[in-house]
């Protein structure tokens, strides 16, 4: 082999070998993922902008974390209320690496690491909101209060591993199946007393306004009674002085008299062909004769 050759050779590996370590230096950091650098297995710094930067080739590796919003979706698991009643908590997080050296030393760069610790976290967190609830009052609907106190409790414990957890939810807190139904039918018939009692004190009540409008109406008609009676002992005792004041004037007597004369005549007459005789001294014959 010439010289020449030997030399083109020599040179083209020489190229290669530069390019690869030129390559093995490159960091490329996207948008959604950190940088870690180690070195020696220990990390030495830590890229978090999205960009190129360099490594030490051989000295020097490049790990991958998620920068992105992940979602880990609990187990399903029991859970004891206050009164002693097992209940199924279903949940899930939605979280992510807030500080990536703290993620990296404390939990090994693990995610399966992380979701561990945040199972365990939010199961104790969980369970200590519901053990200090009674079951009623959990079916019957506090996930807002029960989201708050949980959200409350497992943040500050996951801050040592870099973790920050965004969002908590409940996704179903149940009864187990085998005593769901008698659960719900001793609600049902606790309901059905409650709503007993309230008929009958309402009905009690009802009772009590009927009885005090009867009683108002009962004084109201004995007042207009008494009134009326005071009215028309008060017309009797009118007529009876006009009646008085007419017999106390002989004119007016006369007049009275003869009034009461005709009338009776009139009464007399009624009916069909009648005849009346008169005595001459009679008023009303006189009043007939002209006299």
């Amino acid at each position: 082999m010439s010289k020449g050759r030997v030399k083109i050779i020599i040179g083209a590996a020489a190229a290669a070998a530069v390019l690869a370590a030129a390559g093995m230096s490159l960091v490329i950091t996207q948008q959604d993922e950190y940088k870690l650098i180690r070195q020696f297995g220990k990390v030495s710094r830590v890229i978090e902008n999205a960009g190129v930067s360099l490594k030490i080739p051989f000295v020097e590796r490049a790990d991958t974390l998620p920068k992105q919003t992940l979602l880990y979706d609990l187990p399903p698991s029991d859970v004891i209320t206050r009164d002693k009643k097992t209940m199924i908590s279903d949940s899930y997080v939605l979280w992510r690496i807030a500080d990536p050296l703290k993620f990296a030393q404390t939990l090994n760069s693990s995610i399966a690491n992380a979701e561990t610790r945040i199972n365990t976290s939010v199961y104790n967190a969980t369970k200590n909101a519901i053990s200090s609830t009674d079951q009623d009052e959990v079916i019957s609907g506090r996930d807002e209060e029960m989201t708050a106190a949980v959200m409350e409790a497992i943040q500050p414990g996951l801050s040592q591993y870099g973790i920050e957890i965004e969002l908590f939810e409940i996704k179903r807190l149940d009864l187990p199946d085998d005593n769901k139904e008698a659960v719900y039918e001793r609600m049902i018939s606790e309901r059905n007393n409650i709503a007993a009692t309230y008929t009958a004190e309402g009905n009690a009540e009802a009772q009590v306004i009927r009885n005090t409008t009867d009683k108002e109406v009962s004084i109201q008609l004995s007042e207009a009674q008494q009134q009326a009676e005071i009215l028309e002992a008060e017309g009797e005792a009118e007529y009876m002085r006009i009646l008085a004041d007419a017999y106390s004037d002989e004119e007016k007597t006369d007049f009275y008299s003869f009034v009461r004369s005709l009338d009776a005549l009139k009464a007399s007459m009624a009916g069909g062909d009648k005849t009346v005789i008169l005595s001459e001294d009679s008023p009303i014959a006189q009043l007939f004769m002209g006299e």
